[in-house]
């Protein structure tokens, strides 16, 4: 069996089998490595020289969770909350709370798009927003799966489709890689391209909100930060805000998460809007809340690294091409289907489109696919795997906000819902695109 399936396929059954996604991404990786002809000793080695180029992302999560907890600390999410109880009918009024989780949900919505364009700051706004609001929605009785998958639309859908912040960089990384590859396109008529895949997400995303996960289910409600309500002044809002905004500026002129962070809990320490005496404590805390995020991603990049030393990823393409033939219609369903496998493995769509491009460009100009649609095979190959994959920052930040309380799985409550419907949507519609564009 190829290496990469072998792989893919053990990481995801340990993982659906409930086994730690860090266990399962190692099993998977060792099983891989030896599947595609690399000793033990080797493999061990590709996969613990990988560990070291996720470590800024693990240290940036481990940051971004202290200063979510420091900015929680301040009382500016309960503040949030506050305003949101009071908008659920005080009579408990069913229309109260159905607008209430309306607003809720929508709000989470534009915040989680805003975060890859007009405010680029990636999941770093959740665990910042979601864990004060689990109250609420505990109280509304939201199934934490919906808030998921919204967050997930959000993380993805926008770089997809829009050529501004994380899309901007996602569509060029497009455009130089098929240059690269042999096809010179537009950065213009990659929306385009993309427009009929990102529908496919905006139909899965109706289907959670309005047919999956609109029934109501119970949580247990537990104190995440000890801040009890109007323990908040109106100086220390104030100071939190101002921590966000100089996070977000240095985060933007530096390009780094790490310097943002660090320069939001700077700023609410030395401030004062925080208690100097409890400042280990929050980001002690903070740190804790997002280490999940930093060992799986740690693991992922080891896991990509394997494969790619294997060298089955392009064998995979090779072996798909020898199937096609000159059906277009064949071609670009197993080409989608490859790249749900390489994107489900690495856990990143902006690190598997050059592996895609380099593959995908010169076998859709054989097959007689347009440039039109080969910008839709490569960027929906790309994008596929990115909901639903265990080593995916789209999923794992949701899993890190929804999870504070220990009462939201990141297997079955964030990755199986996103993948059933973000992953299948996507195969459909891109199929769909590459055949008609």
């Amino acid at each position: 069996m190829n290496a990469v399936v072998l792989a893919v396929l053990i990481m995801l059954v340990l993982s659906l089998l409930r086994v730690n996604v860090v266990l399962a991404l190692v099993a998977g990786a060792l099983a891989g490595g030896l599947a595609g002809g690399l000793s033990i000793d080797k493999t061990v080695e590709v996969f613990s020289n990988g560990l070291g180029g996720s470590a800024e992302v693990a240290l940036s999560y481990a940051l971004l969770g202290g200063f979510a907890i420091a900015i929680s600390a301040t009382g500016l999410p309960n503040l949030m909350v506050e305003w949101v109880l009071a908008k659920v009918g005080k009579d408990g009024e069913s229309r109260g709370k159905t607008l209430s989780k309306a607003l809720i949900v929508f709000s989470i919505l534009m915040m989680a798009i805003f975060s890859q364009n007009l405010i680029p700051i990636h999941i770093a706004f959740i665990p910042i927003l979601i864990p004060p609001l689990l109250k609420v929605m505990n109280e509304l009785k939201i199934d934490r799966r919906l808030i998921a998958s919204v967050l997930t639309f959000g993380l993805t859908a926008p770089y997809i489709l829009l050529p501004v912040g994380f899309g901007q960089i996602f569509q060029g990384i497009i455009a130089e890689n098929m240059e690269s590859s042999g096809l010179a396109v537009n950065m213009s008529d990659i929306p385009k391209a993309m427009l009929i895949p990102t529908a496919g997400l905006v139909v899965g995303l109706l289907i959670a909100i309005f047919v999956s996960y609109r029934k109501k289910r119970d949580y247990q409600t537990t104190e995440i930060v000890e801040t009890e309500k109007g323990e908040y002044s109106k100086a220390g809002i104030f100071l939190s805000l101002v921590a966000i905004v100089a996070a977000l500026i240095v985060q933007l002129q530096l390009d780094s998460m790490i310097f943002g962070a660090l320069t939001g809990i700077l700023v609410i320490y030395i401030s004062g809007a925080v208690k100097w005496r409890d400042a280990d404590q929050l980001l002690t805390e903070g740190m804790k809340m997002m280490a999940f995020i930093g060992f799986v991603m740690l693991a992922a990049f080891g896991f990509a690294d394997v494969l790619k030393e294997t060298g089955d990823v392009e064998r995979l393409v090779e072996q798909a091409a020898g199937i096609i033939g000159n059906n277009k219609s064949l071609a670009a369903l197993l080409m989608l289907l490859v790249g749900l496998l390489v994107t489900m493995g690495i856990g990143s769509s902006f690190s598997t489109i050059p592996i895609i491009a380099t593959i995908f460009v010169p076998l859709a100009l054989e097959v007689g696919f347009s440039p039109m649609a080969t910008i839709a095979l490569v960027g929906t190959a790309a994008a596929l795997g990115d909901a639903g994959s265990p080593a995916s920052d789209s999923t794992l930040g949701p899993t890190a906000g929804l999870n504070a309380d220990g009462q939201h799985n990141h297997i079955w409550d964030t990755c199986v819902p996103t993948f059933v419907h973000y992953n299948i949507p996507l195969i459909l519609f891109g199929w769909l695109a590459a055949v008609i564009l």
